[in-house]
């Protein structure tokens, strides 16, 4: 047993899922090493927890996506939710060979699959203690253009980092974000302008994704205007985009544009009406990635970044209403290898070219802090409760 597996297994069970005795926990696991699932159950175990295991095969599950029928799907759901409805915590361990698995299945397919599903998910989000991470394999490796050893490093340095450095940092942002109205964001290609009032800011540390480091809300649903254009690769449905630009009126994307394919830009975007308006915004700081991966989890975490993200908002947390089969964590790096930009909060800059400003608490949530053996005063209690 490779003892990277227990430390992040026992990370997972004590620190994000607070795993208790009783606790029944459902292992959601994607072609990942069985030792990684055991590391995994006999964590939940060792804090009284009851391990259920799901083990998911990307090849199967393509193959099972490629024709499906309609009474096979509303079973399948049923089925699913009566499960999730019986856990108290979840942990999906996602592997991915092959990212673009999934791109020969029929995107009538593909969405009907989530739009059934959806009762599944808001239950997970919303009803359990849950986390959801990577794993890392050859296949990530190259997509981080990185030897495979030297990512397997970076991915434990990233998964097991002191997730409770970032507290105080959050606590004094989610306070900014909570306080204001007007978000303006400006950089190349980027002139972006919307509210957040009342919708509050959801601190994320280590509790619900693995690798973490993000505040995020939500705008309010008809504020938007401008443009956007993200400087990083993202792939959605199993299918690759880069240069991803997007025109904004009365919260509605208006016109949607790639250096890909623009038709099926766009007919991700036409899946329900909810799809064309933003269901979340967030601040991203996890120090240890740098640099885009086509892998969502890591990307909307990079240091001096920022997502925006098109269709459902998180259910009964920064709700802003919007619903939709889709959520799309679309990704743009504001440090100033990537071009620079300036995010300000009712007029006041909060931060320039990926660093946090003006603010000694908020300037925690940068490297220089982060990443130091400087001590700090950490913030108590659960931050599920935020």
């Amino acid at each position: 047993m490779d003892s990277r597996y227990e430390k992040l297994a026992k990370l997972l069970s004590e620190f994000s899922m607070r795993l208790g005795k009783g606790d029944k926990v459902m292992i959601d696991a994607f072609d990942v090493p069985d030792e990684m699932v055991l590391a995994m159950m006999r964590a939940a175990r060792a804090r009284g927890a009851m391990p259920w295991v799901r083990l998911n095969r990307a090849r199967v599950t393509r193959e099972a996506m490629m024709a499906v029928e309609p009474e096979m799907l509303e079973l399948s759901a049923k089925l699913e939710l009566e499960r999730m409805q019986a856990m108290n915590a979840y942990v999906a361990l996602r592997g991915a060979e092959n990212i673009f698995e999934s791109s020969d299945v029929p995107s009538e397919n593909m969405q009907g699959i989530l739009k059934i599903n959806r009762p599944v998910l808001n239950w997970r989000v919303g009803k359990t203690r849950w986390v959801v991470l990577r794993w890392p394999t050859s296949a990530m490796a190259q997509q981080a253009r990185m030897p495979t050893e030297a990512f397997e490093k970076f991915y434990f340095d990233v998964c097991t980092m002191d997730y409770a450095r970032m507290r105080p940092g959050m606590k004094a942002l989610k306070a900014c974000m909570d306080a204001a109205s007007r978000v303006d964001i400006v950089g190349p290609g980027t002139d972006l302008h919307f509210s957040i009032a009342g919708l509050g800011a959801i601190p994320c540390g280590g509790r619900r994704n693995i690798p973490d480091g993000e505040v995020y809300t939500a705008p309010v649903k008809d504020s938007v205007e401008g443009v956007l254009s993200y400087n990083t690769p993202t792939v959605y449905q199993g299918e690759g985009f880069e240069n991803v630009r997007l025109e904004f009126s009365k919260g509605r994307i208006v016109k949607a544009t790639c250096s890909g394919d623009d038709a099926k830009l766009n007919k991700i975007l036409d899946s329900d009406e909810g799809a064309r308006y933003i269901g979340e915004f967030s601040f991203g700081f996890n120090p240890y990635i740098k640099e885009a991966m086509r892998d969502i989890l890591f990307d909307e975490k990079i240091a001096g970044s920022f997502h925006f993200t098109p269709g459902q908002a998180y259910e009964g947390v920064a709700d802003n209403g919007n619903r939709s089969q889709v959520h799309w964590d679309m990704v743009c790096i504001q440090r100033a290898d990537h071009g620079g930009g300036e995010i300000r909060l009712d007029g006041r800059l909060v931060r320039k070219d990926g660093l946090f400003v003006d603010d000694p608490e908020v300037e925690k949530l940068n490297p220089a802090f982060l990443l130091s053996d400087e001590p700090f005063e950490d913030v108590p209690g659960d931050f599920s409760d935020w």
